[in-house]
């Protein structure tokens, strides 16, 4: 049996989850999401709690038992505390500012770039070399992040591009170490 899908998902006190047929809707304080179940898995809702069980042991059915209840324990924390990322620019000139549903980068390129939100996200800019990205749905701040920092990745030589916040870039060494070791 799978040993995520066994756990069982707390609920706070202000979450309310609600089964029709396959869907599953998580209600809280920052929001509500939806999200449609496989029809292998079944959620029951206990005092306080959530379970996820699956009707066999066929291996798919197994593995579709420890992400669903991942994706539901997801919903519970999005809708009740959000997620957010950070990321950080690099580089000299590099900013970004928050106008409204887009960011807007200013990173090395001729003009700047403009990043629109998906629904449910939002973007900060505490300053103009960090930027926060938030919202209630775990996969959408996880996309729009990588969407950020696909505008300019970070690069091995100068470490410059937009990195998450504490990501470790493997910086080599360029041509002129190579050439004093001959």
């Amino acid at each position: 049996m799978s040993r995520v899908g066994r756990l069982l998902i707390p609920l706070p006190k202000d979450v309310t989850v609600e089964v029709n047929g396959d869907q599953v809707r998580v209600h809280g304080p920052k929001g509500e999401l939806q999200r449609e179940l496989p029809e292998v898995i079944r959620v029951k809702i206990e005092a306080g709690s959530v379970r996820v069980e699956r009707s066999n042991d066929q291996p798919k059915s197994a593995a579709l038992h420890g992400l669903m209840r991942a994706l539901i324990a997801n919903m519970v924390k999005g809708v009740s505390e959000g997620f957010q990322k950070e990321l950080s620019l690099v580089g000299v000139g590099y900013r970004a500012a928050a106008k409204g549903a887009k960011l807007e980068l200013q990173v090395g390129y001729s003009h700047p770039v403009e990043v629109h939100a998906l629904p449910g996200i939002t973007f900060e800019t505490p300053d103009p070399t960090r930027v926060i990205v938030k919202g209630i749905d775990n996969q959408a701040v996880g996309q729009a992040s990588a969407d950020i920092r696909s505008v300019r990745p970070p690069e091995p030589y100068k470490g410059k591009g937009i990195r998450y916040l504490n990501e470790k870039v493997r910086r080599k060494t360029g041509k002129q170490a190579a050439a004093k070791g001959k």
